[in-house]
């Protein structure tokens, strides 16, 4: 029989500092955490304790952090300032194309580096990588001649939305990195099955890969809700507008209507943190899974 484990009172000492120290770095953690987060929030709560002053408080000095007296107005007001409504509704048609665009570009040319094999496949990624170290600015012209001049797609949605299918680089990598981590027992089942490559693709691979699909997605929406350049490069009818250029309203020559274009900010920046949070889980997972093989 085994007797059963006495400790010393040296030993219960040495327990007691050692729970004692872990809950010190537990809570040395947690408040460093909390003044991290409070840096990251600040901002936030300027907007929005700005979007309910007059335009003079804004700029005060020292400066108001809180709003007194509170307009209310200033939300409806900077909604029917300019077509607020239209500007979504343009911007959430050009989100879904692209993210459409995406989803299929890209999960065709992820899985065909992650599965296939030809030779020069290693070279031919590595210079799909080294497409991401070129700026905008460098496709810029090029890109504005071959839509505008030669396909006569200027004023039109076509410019923002046809590169989408036609793959991103970044979301190249991302799914291929997790096609890497799937098991290839599974598609060689599809195939006893007679399943072909785009058949097993669709109901084998997507299924399994909807996290990093998912990550995709919240990327691509909040890119393109965001997007700025390109729609003022190629949009010139206002009714075509998005809404990061319905916010350059807010801004003139002479003046800024500060209390008007942080409203409408907080209210342009909600569906971003509304999709987020609604697909968190799956973008949370996705990020943990990708890259855990390498090719």
């Amino acid at each position: 029989m085994i007797p059963p484990l006495c400790l010393t009172p040296r030993g219960h000492a040495n327990r007691r500092s050692h729970r004692l120290h872990r809950r010190l770095r537990a809570a040395a953690g947690t408040a460093a955490a909390a003044i991290v987060a409070v840096f990251f929030l600040l901002p936030l709560f300027w907007m929005v304790s700005s979007s309910f002053k007059p335009d003079y408080q804004v700029l005060e000095s020292p400066p108001r952090w809180l709003p007194h007296p509170i307009i209310w107005s200033n939300y409806p007001e900077a909604l029917t300032y300019v077509p607020f409504g239209r500007y979504a509704l343009n911007t959430l048609f050009i989100a879904g194309m692209v993210i459409v665009g995406h989803l299929c570009s890209c999960t065709l040319v992820a899985y065909g580096f992650a599965r296939f094999r030809a030779p020069g496949k290693k070279a031919l990624f590595l210079v799909l990588l080294a497409t991401m170290m070129l700026p905008y600015p460098v496709t810029m012209v090029p890109l504005y001649i071959l839509f505008s001049r030669g396909l006569h797609w200027g004023n039109s949605f076509w410019p923002l939305i046809v590169p989408a299918f036609f793959g991103s680089p970044f979301y190249i990598f991302l799914l291929r990195q997790f096609f890497l981590t799937l098991p290839p027992e599974l598609e060689d089942a599809a195939r006893v099955d007679g399943a072909n490559t785009l058949q097993t693709i669709w109901h084998v691979i997507l299924p399994a890969s909807s996290p990093a699909l998912a990550t995709v997605a919240i990327f691509s929406f909040q890119a393109t809700w965001n997007d700025f350049l390109p729609p003022l490069i190629y949009l010139h009818d206002q009714a075509k507008y998005t809404i990061s250029l319905g916010l350059s309203f807010f801004r003139s020559t002479y003046d800024v209507h500060w209390g008007y274009l942080m409203a409408a900010s907080l209210v342009t920046m909600l569906p971003v943190v509304v999709v987020f949070f609604l697909a968190q889980r799956a973008f949370i997972q996705g990020i943990a899974l990708t890259g855990l093989k390498e090719g």
